[in-house]
């Protein structure tokens, strides 16, 4: 099953449905820059793409082990690294990493067929609100009471492209 889960997100990433919302993670967590996939957490860089690089870093107040596009913290890096059997750290694992947590997350409204249907809906965002704390919950505010982008902010963002032809035959989810 995971290797059919796997092959599934893979297809999914490519759609504009799954374009769309990797880039407006990327936004929401602050590495929508010219190199997201190899980001610290405060804005650092780092170079080796071959493994997470399991450093924590301190910035204000607060500290955290997580980098990459899409702001993963070690363990949850490890765990979805293993079920999925990513090998690097690279931008395709990240995307693929990233979309397995979302679907993870959608699960009780539908999964990544939710995104394609319903774009970044209220209910997407705060469905996802858990897993990346710039997402609102739906009351607006970050699950974990830190800073959020705005629920508009994210829709415009996921909105940006137009939709590509060959996104009507979705493959079929299994969670």
């Amino acid at each position: 099953m995971a290797q059919a889960n796997r092959e599934y997100l893979e297809q999914f990433r490519v759609t504009p449905a799954g374009q769309n919302l990797l880039r407006t993670i990327r936004y929401a967590e602050g590495t929508n820059n010219d190199s997201p996939y190899n980001t610290f957490y405060g804005g650092g860089k780092f170079d080796d793409l071959s493994r997470h690089p399991d450093k924590v870093i301190t910035k204000g107040r607060y500290s955290s082990s997580a980098a990459g596009a899409y702001q993963f913290l070690t363990p949850t890096w490890q765990s979805v690294k293993n079920e999925l059997g990513l090998e690097d750290f690279g931008p395709e694992s990240q995307d693929i990493a990233a979309l397995r947590l979302a679907q993870k997350r959608l699960k009780g409204i539908g999964g990544l067929e939710t995104v394609r249907n319903e774009g970044l809906s209220k209910r997407v965002a705060a469905s996802l609100s858990p897993e990346w704390a710039s997402f609102p919950t739906e009351s607006g505010k970050s699950y974990y009471g830190q800073p959020v982008v705005s629920l508009e902010e994210l829709q415009t963002r996921y909105s940006m492209k137009p939709p590509v032809a060959g996104d009507e035959a979705p493959p079929t989810e299994s969670q």
